[in-house]
């Protein structure tokens, strides 16, 4: 299978060199003509000179670009009946993202979102522990950069966590309470959100990119178990009561790399089959994150107004 990356930046590259051994050819396309020539020529794959030629040499697309620009380019591509991978968040709009997954399913064509950490080992090995989480507690901080910054901290860093949590969950949300501030972007850049489940679970996460240490970590409490999950040090914690006392539930990580993890994935869903994270499942995870910022809005309009 021949596939291509749009946008070149620090997914994209690695994107691109994950795929040269996973697919038959490799294409890149980037509107920065010498960030193209620069990847292209590093990773010794082919550059395309836009984007109809990029669609015309491949059968499935990798989209590395940013936010702002998903939507057109993932549309061209379905429209050209190609496969897409697009990164999270899927679009930069709820109404965007439905458009996007109705042109996939019309096409009958996989389209699937870059929530990577579903890939996680640390995630793998412990999905099979979390059945009904009562209470969920995430922590995803990370130092200030200029990457991500188009977007508010909520679509760069908590939507890993609002995505995961809806996925182990399988629940849907009744209540959206949030607060978040912007410090050093226009964009909000910490924020806290507190959300019911219709299961009753209540979930609160914590997300910033002006930290000064960093933190990936989600916990699962359970009727009589505990799970916790670290993101960077791949590990985790299990306990469970038995015989009266908390004892530690072993748990073993298999080591492997999530982004070949995430793109194996897709290369096969491509060939039929569902991957997954499907188009669906990132619409959901970005409607919830839109509930999450409009929590804020309404918020920052209240203090702003006084009442």
């Amino acid at each position: 299978m021949r596939a291509g990356v749009a946008g070149t930046g620090h997914l994209g590259f690695h994107h691109a060199r994950i795929l040269r051994d996973l697919a038959e050819e490799v294409v890149v396309y980037d509107t920065d003509s010498k960030r193209q020539a620069e990847v292209s020529a590093e990773l010794e794959v082919q550059a395309a000179s836009g984007l109809e030629e990029l669609l015309e040499r491949v059968d499935a697309l990798v989209v590395a670009c940013t936010t702002s620009a998903h939507h057109g380019v993932v549309m061209k591509a379905l429209q050209a009946g190609r496969h897409v991978l697009v990164e999270k968040p899927i679009a930069a709009s709820v109404e965007q993202a439905r458009e996007m997954v109705r042109a996939a399913a019309d096409g009958d064509l996989t389209l699937a979102v870059g929530h990577v950490e579903r890939f996680n080992p640390a995630v793998v090995a412990a999905e099979p522990l979390i059945a009904d989480p009562l209470f969920v507690e995430a922590h995803r901080l990370a130092p200030f950069g200029p990457r991500g910054t188009d977007v508010s901290v909520v679509m760069d860093l908590m939507i890993h966590d609002l995505d995961m949590v809806l996925s182990f969950a399988r629940s849907g949300v009744r209540e959206v309470h949030a607060s978040g501030v912007s410090v050093l972007s226009h964009e909000v850049d910490i924020a806290s959100a507190r959300l019911l489940l219709e299961t009753g679970a209540v979930v609160n996460l914590t997300a910033s990119r002006i930290s000064r240490e960093p933190m990936r970590k989600l916990r699962f409490f359970q009727r009589d178990s505990y799970v916790s999950i670290d993101f960077a040090d791949r590990t985790v914690e299990a306990l469970r009561l038995g015989d009266g006392s908390i004892v530690p539930v072993p748990v073993h990580v298999q080591e492997h790399d999530a982004l070949t993890a995430e793109l194996s994935d897709f290369l096969s869903a491509c060939r039929g089959g569902r991957p997954a994270v499907p188009g669906e499942e990132g619409l959901r995870a970005l409607e919830v994150a839109d509930r999450v910022i409009e929590a804020v809005r309404e918020g920052q309009r209240l203090i702003g107004s006084g009442d």
